[in-house]
């Protein structure tokens, strides 16, 4: 999944990615979750709602049944989920009861919701294709690739290996080309 930066403007809203017959749905989700989103969190949490909505909300999907505003929920606490959003230490933070009564609906289905997503995407904590970008950079699992039956951390490889990684769309850029790096900080070639 393509992520941009924090402080590039939310692009416009395009549901071509979703089959015709989930579109509806879809774009009744994301309002929510772009209401939600506006409200209480950020542009980062938003866009990533915004694609977990396009990703549920393909053929074979459950999205058609329930309340759009229990599946809106869902992929909220979802993605805080992924991002610790209900942790108190962490930058924004919201309590799952908040999440749930904003969306008017119990904690339960929030839950259930949210755990259909998660096992239907496969998520786990920090899961890469829905960490905000503004944490890509401390998140262990974007940056650990396997080379040749081993697991490396590739911010440490040589710069040639980066780059074929981010070619290949391992990972979301080249951690040597990133403003503040400098020779010192650089594996050697």
């Amino acid at each position: 999944m393509a992520l941009s930066t924090p402080s590039d403007s939310l692009p416009e809203l395009d549901a071509s990615d979703v089959p015709a017959e989930y579109r509806r749905e879809f774009l009744e989700i994301v309002a929510l979750t772009d209401g939600f989103c506006t409200a209480c969190l950020n542009e980062e949490y938003q866009q990533l709602c915004r694609a977990m909505g396009m990703a549920i909300c393909q053929a074979g999907s459950p999205v058609k049944r329930g309340k759009r505003a229990s599946w809106a929920c869902g992929i909220v606490y979802s993605v805080g989920w992924v991002n610790f959003l209900t942790d108190p230490s962490q930058g924004p933070h919201v309590k799952a009861e908040e999440i749930a009564s904003w969306f008017g609906v119990s904690m339960a289905t929030m839950h259930n919701k949210s755990k259909v997503i998660r096992e239907g995407l496969d998520l786990m904590p920090f899961d890469p294709d829905f960490c905000l970008r503004s944490r890509l950079e401390d998140n262990p699992l974007v940056w650990m690739i396997e080379i040749d039956g081993f697991i490396i951390d590739i911010r440490h490889a040589l710069r040639e290996m980066q780059i074929a990684a981010y070619e290949n769309g391992l990972i979301p850029y080249v951690p040597s080309d990133q403003p503040g790096d400098d020779e010192n900080s650089r594996p050697p070639k």
